[in-house]
């Protein structure tokens, strides 16, 4: 790829025709009152792609720091997800994150994992319901106007073969946001969403908090050889496997840096050394949740 890849203006057009901002800012995990400031110095820095969700408790925030940044609402991409506990309740979780949110309507929703937890017992799914049937609610909801687009995130091939071969499912998810980074590159995933027109996102993209990429030395000597930070690598890996990434940083400088990525390409050389690294790491397991979602075949 050549030098001059403009990848803070680079968009990917979904398979509704909506085009998704390559490069977002992740909020998973980020504490209280960091949020606001750390949306809105994202946006001031030209992000136009925020995700959270429901689960993470920080939608109201998030919303916050939007307004904080005076940057026009329809100039930004929000992503947000439906909690498993309200899988039967589809109607009522799009309405809660928009009050939340304050806003009328998200870019994308997604159901969060393909797990419908019961809201008594979490340990516990719902004996009478599945994600197909919650997939079938979110089509009502894109119906609506309340979420220009709906997809689905954490879900491996099994379930979009499943949602696939239900009669009654109109709609393929526009997006299918999961963990991706060069300990988690998952390529069937990859190849299998393409084959069927949906996007990937990438969370987690820089293995998180204390991640193993931090200390890996192919890793670092890339970055020294290229005058790059290892996240600045890590996101231009993601984003010339064409998916889109939401860098997680509560921090306005790393916000900053996470963005700086404009001219940059690693050679199909590099890609492939990156691609190869031989440990194997998920962030977010599945063990927590009452059903398993990771069955080893995506890789």
């Amino acid at each position: 790829m050549s030098g001059d890849n403009q990848w803070t203006k680079k968009t990917f057009t979904l398979n509704t025709g909506a085009k998704i901002p390559a490069v977002g800012l992740g909020t998973w995990q980020s504490k209280p009152n960091e949020v606001r400031k750390a949306v809105a110095a994202a946006l001031k820095a030209g992000y136009r792609h925020i995700d959270t969700a429901l689960a993470y408790g920080n939608e109201h925030e998030v919303g916050q720091g939007i307004k904080d940044s005076g940057v026009p609402r329809e100039e930004i991409w929000v992503t947000t997800k439906l909690d498993n506990p309200w899988h039967k309740h589809v109607e009522e979780g799009i309405t809660s994150s928009l009050k939340s949110l304050e806003m009328d309507y998200v870019d994308l929703y997604l159901i969060h994992w393909p797990s419908s937890s019961d809201p008594a017992d979490l340990k516990k799914h719902l004996p009478d319901w599945d994600y197909i049937k919650t997939w079938k609610e979110m089509e009502k909801v894109a119906a609506s106007g309340r979420a220009k687009n709906i997809g689905v995130s954490n879900f491996s091939i099994r379930h979009i073969e499943a949602l696939e071969k239900d009669a009654e499912v109109k709609t393929v998810p526009a997006v299918n946001q999961v963990e991706l980074h060069p300990n988690c590159p998952s390529p069937k995933l990859i190849d299998f969403c393409a084959s069927k027109g949906i996007h990937c996102t990438a969370y987690s993209c820089l293995g998180s908090t204390n991640s193993p990429l931090a200390n890996d030395k192919t890793l670092a000597k890339m970055a020294e050889s290229k005058k790059l930070s290892v996240a600045q690598v890590l996101l231009v890996w993601g984003l010339q496997r064409g998916t889109s990434v939401i860098p997680k940083s509560v921090t306005e400088s790393r916000i900053q840096d996470n963005f700086k990525l404009d001219g940059v390409s690693l050679t199909d050389d590099e890609m492939k050394q990156l691609s190869s690294l031989p440990d194997r790491f998920k962030v977010c397991g599945d063990a927590w949740l009452p059903v398993k979602v990771f069955f080893g075949e995506d890789e």
